[in-house]
């Protein structure tokens, strides 16, 4: 990550913005979900990525999104302000099934050992769930199809889990080989796991997950405790530098203003 002139005060949700943005790559394609993922590819093309490609699943591609972000308007004008092309969900998805999307970024409820991600129920069934969610939207989709599927969620110990509530968007399943097994697209699957205090991988023998850098100022050990699961580590563990000045003054007085999704720093 280099070192970054950084600023102490910073909520989780910045973190795992910054971080997310620093892992896209530019003169990609990005399929970008609402929320989080929207805001993490605004921040990437204003720093990083210039030429990132956005992809919405309703079917705006390679918009250049307007800021501030606006809760509740996904397919907004300000998401298909000068689109390259302005489809329908069908052709969004159809981009990510024919090998166009590089990366798909989601968020989770709850996310296993390999990378499997739930975020439609927890508890009970499918049919009598203990609490039910808004939907998963393209989730499914754009794990299923998109090269490189980034995970953005919470660093807590209950969305670490051995074994799912539901599974809504497939990871690596059981193991290695288990996604060609299922017929999904050989070359695809899960890339980074992106958290409140971690990045993770996968390890390409076994295709568990893999901690590859934890915040500065945290330990491994910290970290691995704050997981419902024990991942596998890297030989060398790598420092993350906290969100930089240019970075939050950006998110803050630029992105999000009204704080709609980083939210405010303690204290």
């Amino acid at each position: 990550m280099g070192n970054m002139d950084s600023d102490s005060g910073f909520t989780e949700t910045e973190f795992m913005i910054c971080l997310a943005a620093r892992v896209l790559e530019d003169r990609k394609s990005v399929f970008v979900g609402w929320g989080i993922p929207q805001v993490v590819a605004l921040l990437a093309e204003r720093l990083y990525t210039p030429n990132l490609v956005q992809v919405f699943e309703f079917g705006a591609i390679g918009p250049q999104s307007q800021t501030p972000f606006v809760q509740g308007t996904m397919g907004g004008p300000s998401n298909v302000y000068r689109s390259l092309q302005w489809t329908t969900m069908n052709w969004a998805f159809s981009y990510a099934a024919t090998g166009y999307l590089d990366y798909g970024m989601i968020g989770a409820l709850q996310v296993d050992p390999y990378g499997n991600v739930n975020s439609t129920l927890l508890g009970g069934t499918y049919d009598r769930p203990r609490r039910r969610f808004a939907g998963s939207g393209g989730g499914n989709e754009v794990a299923s199809l998109c090269w490189k599927t980034i995970v953005v969620l919470k660093h807590e110990p209950r969305r670490f889990v051995e074994r799912l509530d539901f599974m809504t968007s497939p990871g690596y399943l059981t193991g290695l080989g288990a996604r060609e097994t299922a017929g999904l697209p050989r070359g695809t699957g899960p890339y980074r796991v992106v958290t409140s205090q971690a990045l993770f991988g996968f390890e390409e023998e076994t295709k568990r997950m893999l901690l590859l850098g934890v915040l500065q100022g945290l330990s491994a050990d910290r970290v691995i405790h704050e997981m419902g699961f024990e991942p596998r580590i890297a030989e060398k563990v790598e420092v993350l530098e906290p969100p930089t000045r240019e970075e939050l003054a950006i998110l803050r007085g630029e992105i999000d203003p009204a704080r709609i999704i980083i939210g405010r720093p303690a204290g």
